[in-house]
């Protein structure tokens, strides 16, 4: 297993094109929900990846400093894990490598998700609360959690 965390324009167009396959693989056709996955934000992030001892990507997040995603936060988000990879643990030591990595780069601040309703105790289990505000995303229903300090916005 080889980890590494690259900001947008160091990633090579290999690890780009395996990002937003991955993306697609599960947002768009195991969850059967189209929605525009380039939001203009990946060059904003830091693209946190877990590739297999086949190199293939096998699990993904996107880390945000602070106020770049939500105001007053730093952030986690689009985390995936392929389908071939569920099951073994890697979601659990996804989030909690990408919560170390964000704290390295951005300090010691909050961090807030954006978390499927239906993950949240799997949320809850890594150090994250609720703090309300339920909504509706491409039709999946979603909350926000935050780590670290609670704030409510």
């Amino acid at each position: 297993m080889i980890i590494n965390c690259l900001p947008f324009y160091e990633l090579s167009l290999d690890e780009l094109y395996a990002i937003m396959v991955l993306r697609q693989e599960v947002f768009v056709f195991e969850q059967n929900c189209p929605f525009v996955d380039a939001d203009g934000k990946d060059q904003l992030a830091w693209h946190f990846m877990i590739w297999d001892k086949n190199n293939k990507l096998i699990a993904y997040t996107r880390l945000f400093d602070k106020s770049v995603y939500y105001e007053g936060y730093t952030s986690i988000g689009r985390v995936v894990t392929s389908s071939q990879a569920r099951g073994s643990g890697i979601g659990k030591l996804l989030m909690q490598k990408s919560i170390e990595k964000t704290i390295e780069l951005f300090g010691d601040e909050p961090i807030k998700i954006g978390a499927q309703s239906y993950l949240i105790k799997f949320y809850q289990s890594l150090g994250f609360e609720l703090i309300g505000h339920d909504y509706v995303e491409d039709g999946i229903d979603h909350t926000y959690m935050t780590f670290g300090l609670t704030k409510i916005t």
